[in-house]
Protein backbone atom coordinates (compact mmCIF):
# COMPACT_ATOMS: atom_id res chain seq x y z
CA UNK A 1 0.00 0.00 0.00
CA UNK A 2 2.96 2.73 0.82
CA UNK A 3 4.60 1.85 -2.39
CA UNK A 4 1.53 2.30 -4.57
CA UNK A 5 0.73 5.32 -2.53
CA UNK A 6 4.80 6.52 -3.51
CA UNK A 7 4.32 5.88 -7.08
CA UNK A 8 1.41 7.76 -7.29
CA UNK A 9 3.08 10.68 -5.54
CA UNK A 10 5.27 10.18 -7.58
CA UNK A 11 3.30 10.60 -10.86
CA UNK A 12 1.37 13.20 -9.35
CA UNK A 13 4.61 15.22 -9.29
CA UNK A 14 5.70 14.33 -12.72
CA UNK A 15 2.23 15.93 -14.20
CA UNK A 16 2.90 19.23 -11.73
CA UNK A 17 6.61 19.12 -13.31
CA UNK A 18 5.59 18.77 -16.88
CA UNK A 19 2.51 21.21 -16.15
CA UNK A 20 5.31 24.03 -14.95
CA UNK A 21 7.65 23.40 -18.16
CA UNK A 22 4.54 24.20 -20.03
CA UNK A 23 4.12 27.13 -17.91
CA UNK A 24 7.29 28.46 -18.74
CA UNK A 25 7.01 27.90 -22.34
CA UNK A 26 3.79 29.63 -22.59
CA UNK A 27 5.17 32.53 -20.76
CA UNK A 28 7.84 32.98 -23.39
CA UNK A 29 5.89 32.65 -26.16
CA UNK A 30 3.65 35.68 -25.28
CA UNK A 31 6.85 37.76 -24.51
CA UNK A 32 8.54 36.69 -27.52
CA UNK A 33 5.31 37.51 -30.18
CA UNK A 34 5.19 41.24 -28.72
CA UNK A 35 8.81 41.60 -28.94
CA UNK A 36 8.11 40.24 -32.62
CA UNK A 37 5.55 42.74 -33.07
CA UNK A 38 7.40 45.50 -31.66
CA UNK A 39 11.03 45.13 -33.52
CA UNK A 40 9.57 43.74 -36.62
CA UNK A 41 11.36 40.83 -35.41
CA UNK A 42 10.86 37.92 -38.22
CA UNK A 43 13.37 34.95 -36.88
CA UNK A 44 11.72 35.55 -33.08
CA UNK A 45 7.96 35.50 -34.86
CA UNK A 46 9.45 32.30 -36.09
CA UNK A 47 10.63 30.61 -32.77
CA UNK A 48 6.86 31.58 -31.28
CA UNK A 49 5.28 29.24 -34.19
CA UNK A 50 7.63 26.58 -32.99
CA UNK A 51 7.07 26.79 -29.83
CA UNK A 52 3.49 26.60 -30.11
CA UNK A 53 4.06 23.00 -31.50
CA UNK A 54 6.24 22.18 -28.57
CA UNK A 55 2.90 23.59 -26.11
CA UNK A 56 0.39 21.19 -28.19
CA UNK A 57 3.02 18.25 -27.66
CA UNK A 58 3.03 18.76 -24.14
CA UNK A 59 -0.65 19.27 -23.74
CA UNK A 60 -0.87 15.90 -24.90
CA UNK A 61 1.50 14.44 -23.12
CA UNK A 62 0.52 15.79 -19.59
CA UNK A 63 -3.50 15.15 -20.58
CA UNK A 64 -1.88 11.34 -21.71
CA UNK A 65 -1.02 11.26 -18.14
CA UNK A 66 -3.68 12.33 -16.05
CA UNK A 67 -6.13 10.01 -18.17
CA UNK A 68 -3.74 7.49 -16.90
CA UNK A 69 -3.76 8.13 -13.70
CA UNK A 70 -7.02 8.61 -13.26
CA UNK A 71 -8.40 5.00 -14.63
CA UNK A 72 -5.09 3.41 -12.98
CA UNK A 73 -5.02 4.98 -9.25
CA UNK A 74 -8.17 6.42 -9.15
CA UNK A 75 -7.47 9.43 -7.38
CA UNK A 76 -9.56 11.04 -4.38
CA UNK A 77 -10.28 14.38 -2.60
CA UNK A 78 -7.95 16.79 -2.79
CA UNK A 79 -5.35 14.01 -5.32
CA UNK A 80 -8.72 14.37 -8.12
CA UNK A 81 -8.75 17.99 -7.58
CA UNK A 82 -4.79 18.08 -8.67
CA UNK A 83 -5.54 16.06 -11.96
CA UNK A 84 -8.66 18.00 -12.60
CA UNK A 85 -6.75 21.52 -12.04
CA UNK A 86 -3.70 20.23 -14.66
CA UNK A 87 -6.67 18.83 -17.53
CA UNK A 88 -8.35 22.47 -17.36
CA UNK A 89 -4.62 24.09 -17.10
CA UNK A 90 -3.59 22.85 -20.18
CA UNK A 91 -6.76 24.24 -22.17
CA UNK A 92 -6.33 27.25 -21.02
CA UNK A 93 -2.33 27.24 -21.74
CA UNK A 94 -2.57 25.78 -24.70
CA UNK A 95 -5.13 28.33 -26.07
CA UNK A 96 -2.84 31.58 -25.04
CA UNK A 97 0.13 29.45 -27.28
CA UNK A 98 -2.37 29.56 -29.90
CA UNK A 99 -3.39 33.45 -29.24
CA UNK A 100 0.34 34.12 -28.85
CA UNK A 101 1.42 32.31 -32.33
CA UNK A 102 -1.43 34.29 -34.00
CA UNK A 103 0.12 37.45 -32.70
CA UNK A 104 3.54 36.57 -34.30
CA UNK A 105 1.84 35.53 -37.50
CA UNK A 106 0.03 38.76 -37.73
CA UNK A 107 3.62 40.50 -37.20
CA UNK A 108 4.90 39.00 -39.91
CA UNK A 109 2.11 40.32 -42.17
CA UNK A 110 3.32 44.52 -41.86
CA UNK A 111 4.70 45.49 -44.84
CA UNK A 112 5.33 49.11 -43.07
CA UNK A 113 6.19 50.94 -39.33
CA UNK A 114 3.53 53.31 -39.32
CA UNK A 115 1.84 50.90 -36.88
CA UNK A 116 4.95 51.25 -34.04
CA UNK A 117 3.25 54.61 -34.01
CA UNK A 118 0.24 53.45 -33.82
CA UNK A 119 0.18 51.14 -31.26
CA UNK A 120 -0.88 53.02 -28.05
CA UNK A 121 -2.56 51.02 -25.86
CA UNK A 122 -1.75 47.81 -27.82
CA UNK A 123 1.36 48.44 -26.67
CA UNK A 124 0.13 49.12 -22.76
CA UNK A 125 -2.19 45.43 -22.91
CA UNK A 126 0.86 44.21 -23.82
CA UNK A 127 2.69 44.51 -21.04
CA UNK A 128 -0.25 44.33 -18.44
CA UNK A 129 -1.15 40.77 -20.09
CA UNK A 130 2.65 39.52 -19.89
CA UNK A 131 2.50 40.36 -16.32
CA UNK A 132 -0.66 38.03 -15.89
CA UNK A 133 0.22 35.28 -17.68
CA UNK A 134 4.07 35.73 -15.31
CA UNK A 135 1.99 35.84 -12.43
CA UNK A 136 -0.48 32.74 -13.13
CA UNK A 137 2.54 31.05 -13.40
CA UNK A 138 3.91 31.94 -10.22
CA UNK A 139 0.61 31.30 -8.47
CA UNK A 140 0.16 27.93 -10.15
CA UNK A 141 4.03 26.93 -9.10
CA UNK A 142 3.55 28.87 -5.23
CA UNK A 143 0.02 27.50 -5.01
CA UNK A 144 -0.60 31.56 -4.17
CA UNK A 145 -3.97 31.74 -3.87
CA UNK A 146 -3.90 35.48 -3.33
CA UNK A 147 -2.35 36.04 -6.36
CA UNK A 148 -4.21 33.94 -8.16
CA UNK A 149 -7.65 36.17 -7.32
CA UNK A 150 -5.86 39.40 -7.80
CA UNK A 151 -5.35 38.43 -11.63
CA UNK A 152 -9.29 39.08 -11.95
CA UNK A 153 -9.01 42.82 -11.22
CA UNK A 154 -5.78 43.14 -13.55
CA UNK A 155 -8.06 41.97 -16.17
CA UNK A 156 -10.54 44.91 -15.55
CA UNK A 157 -7.30 47.02 -16.70
CA UNK A 158 -6.96 45.21 -19.81
CA UNK A 159 -10.53 45.46 -20.77
CA UNK A 160 -10.61 49.07 -20.23
CA UNK A 161 -7.48 49.20 -22.47
CA UNK A 162 -8.79 47.05 -25.19
CA UNK A 163 -11.94 49.42 -25.17
CA UNK A 164 -9.44 52.84 -25.54
CA UNK A 165 -7.41 50.38 -28.42
CA UNK A 166 -10.94 49.96 -30.14
CA UNK A 167 -11.10 53.52 -30.49
CA UNK A 168 -7.34 54.61 -31.52
CA UNK A 169 -7.62 52.27 -34.30
CA UNK A 170 -11.37 53.84 -35.74
CA UNK A 171 -9.27 57.08 -35.54
CA UNK A 172 -6.51 55.78 -37.28
CA UNK A 173 -8.87 54.62 -40.11
CA UNK A 174 -10.34 57.85 -40.14
CA UNK A 175 -6.73 59.72 -40.27
CA UNK A 176 -5.70 57.64 -43.07
CA UNK A 177 -8.04 55.00 -44.62
CA UNK A 178 -5.31 53.54 -46.99
CA UNK A 179 -4.26 51.98 -43.47
CA UNK A 180 -7.47 49.96 -42.95
CA UNK A 181 -6.23 46.87 -43.22
CA UNK A 182 -2.98 47.03 -41.28
CA UNK A 183 -5.19 48.44 -38.93
CA UNK A 184 -7.78 45.78 -38.58
CA UNK A 185 -4.31 43.21 -38.05
CA UNK A 186 -4.01 45.59 -34.98
CA UNK A 187 -7.71 44.83 -34.14
CA UNK A 188 -7.00 41.71 -33.88
CA UNK A 189 -3.82 41.75 -32.07
CA UNK A 190 -5.68 43.60 -29.72
CA UNK A 191 -8.55 40.68 -29.34
CA UNK A 192 -5.72 38.33 -29.00
CA UNK A 193 -4.24 40.00 -26.06
CA UNK A 194 -7.76 40.52 -24.12
CA UNK A 195 -8.66 37.14 -24.47
CA UNK A 196 -4.96 36.02 -23.42
CA UNK A 197 -5.46 37.82 -20.40
CA UNK A 198 -8.71 35.91 -19.97
CA UNK A 199 -6.94 32.86 -20.22
CA UNK A 200 -4.47 34.11 -17.49
CA UNK A 201 -7.58 34.51 -14.91
CA UNK A 202 -8.97 31.17 -15.81
CA UNK A 203 -5.27 29.74 -14.33
CA UNK A 204 -5.56 31.39 -11.20
CA UNK A 205 -9.36 29.96 -11.17
CA UNK A 206 -7.91 26.87 -11.53
CA UNK A 207 -5.15 27.22 -9.18
CA UNK A 208 -7.39 27.80 -6.36
CA UNK A 209 -9.96 25.04 -7.26
CA UNK A 210 -6.58 22.79 -6.74
CA UNK A 211 -5.75 24.93 -3.69
CA UNK A 212 -9.63 25.37 -2.07
CA UNK A 213 -12.01 22.85 -3.68
CA UNK A 214 -13.85 26.29 -4.77
CA UNK A 215 -15.14 25.43 -8.25
CA UNK A 216 -14.68 28.01 -10.57
CA UNK A 217 -17.94 30.25 -11.76
CA UNK A 218 -16.71 32.53 -13.32
CA UNK A 219 -14.63 30.91 -16.18
CA UNK A 220 -14.36 33.62 -19.45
Amino acid sequence: MICMRTKYEEDLKKISDKLVVMCRCIEAAVEKCVRALEERDLELAQEVLEEDDRIDRLERKIAKSCYRLMVMQQPVASDFRKVVTALKMITDLERIGDQARDIAEISMKFESEWYVKKMGSISQMAIVVIQMVRDSVQAYINRDVELARSLDSVDDKVDELFDTAKLEIISAIKENPSNTEQAMMLMMIAKYLERIGDHAVNVGEWVEYAKTGKTPNNLK
